[in-house]
């Protein structure tokens, strides 16, 4: 029982925080103001994060594990534009369902907050895109450019559609088709 009590005062901070931190930003919201908001004492949070960028990495390598299920129906047998089309209409949907995970990783994209270790953790969550890339290329359908590189490519397309897409009051459902299209078009052979 005492085990329970423990994960959930975490995953209460945890929770509080992204809240916090995607309304106030990471650099305004002070370690007080997450433990008020956790109905906590300074002395536990700090018990679970000695210091604020620990905890933002954790929240990050949560919303990267989680990203992870975008790939649970990735089927290695379709075509590969249909394995992109469908990655990519995944991540985007992804993101649209937890709109507080893609404003919280908005705000850290070139952030020294998450450490190298993070990030490499972190990119296990694209590793099917990666992989299905490479398989592209291998048989000439995807362009012969280092991977990275087009990694950077369809995760800036990614970020400037859901940029757009947040701003809209209304969106149409052909677009998350057109900007598919268009990655995959700058991408393939």
């Amino acid at each position: 029982m005492l085990y329970i009590c423990i994960v959930n005062k975490k995953e209460k901070i945890l929770t509080a925080a992204l809240e916090l931190l995607v309304e106030k930003g990471i650099h305004n919201t002070p370690m007080s103001a997450i433990a008020k908001a956790a109905s906590t004492g300074m002395g536990t949070i700090y018990n679970y994060f000695p210091n604020k960028e620990i905890l933002i990495n954790e929240i990050y390598l949560r919303i990267k594990e989680d990203e992870k299920s975008a790939f649970v129906a990735f089927d290695t047998s379709m075509p590969i534009k249909t394995q992109f089309e469908n990655y990519s209409t995944s991540i985007i949907n992804f993101f649209i369902n937890n709109p507080s995970y893609f404003k919280f990783m908005e705000q850290l994209q070139a952030s020294p907050i998450i450490t190298q270790e993070s990030r490499a953790e972190g990119n296990k969550s694209i590793e099917p895109v990666a992989l299905l890339l490479k398989q592209g290329q291998q048989e000439r359908i995807i362009k012969n450019i280092a991977i990275d590189e087009i990694l950077m490519f369809i995760g800036g397309a990614v970020l400037s559609y859901l940029r757009w897409y947040f701003s809209q009051s209304k969106t149409s459902a052909t677009s998350l088709k057109n900007q598919t299209q268009m990655v995959w078009d700058a991408i393939k052979e």
